[in-house]
């Protein structure tokens, strides 16, 4: 039986296929999914809804079609992880997490020291706080294979 993890935030780094790698070679049956990560795709996702002046009402619409994306897959999975990198605020990761935390989905944040506080949080309701992608996929190992 599969196990679904959902891999939510930071877009700027390859975490999702180093997680992705490790899970593979230790021959854990995972299906993982994302948010689109292409990000003028997802800035762009509502604009065959018509066009927008005012650029409110452009991202208005973009969040609400991605949003379709990201509910559906967060509440499919069975477990989420929600990457924060260093180099930009992911205010989609966090409220991500808040949304796990509201359904009582389990989730795994992953980030580096420097950012505790800002996350502290959002990591009281996590599961785990990793800082590598070695350690979630012992997380993942662990919950799929003990």
């Amino acid at each position: 039986m599969s196990f679904y993890v959902y891999l939510s935030g930071e877009i700027h780094t390859d975490w999702r296929d180093e997680i992705q790698r490790g899970a593979e070679a230790a021959g854990l049956d995972i299906v993982f999914t994302s948010a689109v990560t292409d990000h003028a795709a997802s800035d762009a996702a509502g604009d065959h809804l018509g066009e927008e002046s005012n650029p409110f009402w452009r991202d208005h619409k973009s969040s609400k079609v991605n949003a379709i994306r990201t509910k559906t897959l967060i509440e499919q999975s069975d477990l989420v992880v929600v990457r924060f990198g260093d180099k930009y605020k992911q205010w989609n990761a966090a409220f991500d997490a808040g949304y796990c935390a509201a359904l009582g989905k389990p989730y795994v944040t992953l980030h580096g020291e420097e950012i505790i506080h800002p996350l502290k949080e959002v990591d009281a309701s996590a599961m785990a706080w990793a800082t590598t992608t070695d350690q979630v996929v012992e997380i993942l190992r662990y919950v799929t294979k003990a």
